[in-house]
């Protein structure tokens, strides 16, 4: 109490700031630019890269010896009638689908071939790596044989040798393709991210308080 038995103001208060609302307005980091994710992805890609050229040379290598030994259209038991091989050319997709448009599938397999590879140049688990570059080395063989078989440019025909049940003539490129697509959707519907989970580094506004006397 003053003189006159006025009461004293009150002194300001400063409202402190909300935490909830400053945390909501910093913008959040993208775990996929962190420097963690960035090393993860590189030791995970040449992996890839490996993987996805291995399967082509198996798929190129095995297509020359059918060629080379095979002749066209005629079986040759593998596992009865079950398996056979039986050396076609095929200008079309599956069961020869699309074989007058030949052109049109080179660029359908130009288009997957890119989107496959920015797809692998962001992951970093190893399973996904697998899956994917199944992916990417099947099609870069098929494109292959799109681009450089004959009859022409972009025209090519792709060589299919493997017979299943006399209903189905493909390849090693069909294999990978194939297995690589069954993987992915394996993965997907057992949540398996396509990114492996980065080691945090400790709060430091976490840690235990000093024990050291003051």
């Amino acid at each position: 109490m003053q003189n006159g038995g006025m009461p004293s103001p009150e002194p300001a208060v400063t409202p402190e700031p909300d935490a909830t609302a400053e945390t909501a307005a910093t913008p959040q980091t993208d775990a996929t630019v962190t420097p963690q994710a960035l090393r993860s992805i590189r030791r995970v890609l040449p992996f890839t890269l490996l993987w996805a050229a291995g399967i082509i040379l198996i798929d190129q290598a095995t297509k020359y010896w059918a060629e080379a030994t095979l002749v066209p259209y005629e079986a040759v038991p593998v596992i009865g009638e079950w398996i056979q091989w039986r050396l076609v050319y095929n200008p079309g997709a599956a069961f020869g689908i699309g074989g007058d448009f030949t052109w049109v599938l080179t660029v359908i397999a130009g288009i997957a071939v890119v989107g496959i590879s920015i797809f692998v140049a962001r992951i970093s688990s190893v399973r996904w790596a697998l899956a994917a570059g199944a992916l990417l080395g099947g099609a870069i063989s098929h494109l292959g044989d799109r681009l450089f078989r004959e009859p022409g440019f972009a025209r090519g025909e792709i060589v299919d040798f493997i017979d299943y049940f006399g209903i189905f003539v493909g390849n090693v490129a069909d294999i990978a393709l194939v297995g690589g697509a069954i993987a992915l959707v394996l993965l997907s519907l057992f949540g398996v991210s396509p990114r492996s989970p980065e080691r945090r580094e400790p709060d430091p506004s976490l840690e235990a308080p000093s024990t050291e006397t003051r």
